[in-house]
């Protein structure tokens, strides 16, 4: 994965913060995702318009894990905003 690339939310997809957590709509398909307080924290910074580089740098000062093993759960989430065509790297 190319970590100079942005993330692009898809235009059908909205963001709500519900309590702690983000809540997405995909006006789209009508399917509603709830993201736990990881992946509230991760699309927070992409929303800021952030790289995955930046991203990665960003998590890895607020959370306590191996680069390897953040690198592989960022890329999996990215992998599924994209599979359901919420997102797409820019």
């Amino acid at each position: 994965m190319d970590y100079s690339k942005r993330i692009a939310v898809a235009d059908t997809v909205f963001s709500q913060m519900v309590d702690d957590e983000i809540v997405l709509l995909d006006m789209a398909s009508e399917n509603y995702f709830g993201l736990d307080s990881v992946a509230t924290d991760i699309w927070q910074l992409l929303q800021e318009g952030k790289t995955l580089q930046e991203t990665v740098d960003a998590l890895r000062n607020m959370y306590e894990v191996d680069l390897d093993i953040l690198k592989k759960d960022l890329e999996t989430f990215i992998d599924t905003l994209i599979n359901k065509k919420l997102a797409k790297l820019a």
